[in-house]
């Protein structure tokens, strides 16, 4: 019985490993940093911005153009919330 939930439980373990490494990968792309710098270049705080970008970059594949405004052009993006239930993307 100890064997088979080791084994269960290795196999989960590297399954879900093969999920993220894409999403990891994604996130630390020049894509998703250039527009991401692009995006926050006229933000107040840059590094917060910067942050929460490349999360929602990572997570919609899409950065909408300009410093503020657009997300019409990435309705994951713009529909992103944080707990509060305010935007979570800048």
């Amino acid at each position: 019985m100890k064997l088979v939930f080791g084994t269960l439980l290795l196999c989960s373990l590297l399954l879900s490993f093969s999920f993220l490494e894409p999403v990891i990968a994604y996130e630390d792309s020049s894509y998703c940093s250039n527009k991401c710098a692009d995006r926050c270049s006229s933000a107040g705080v840059k590094d917060r911005c910067v942050k929460y970008c490349g999360i929602c970059c990572a997570e919609c594949k899409c950065v909408p153009s300009g410093t503020y405004g657009n997300k019409h052009e990435c309705p994951c993006y713009r529909d992103k919330l944080n707990k509060k239930g305010k935007p979570k993307c800048p």
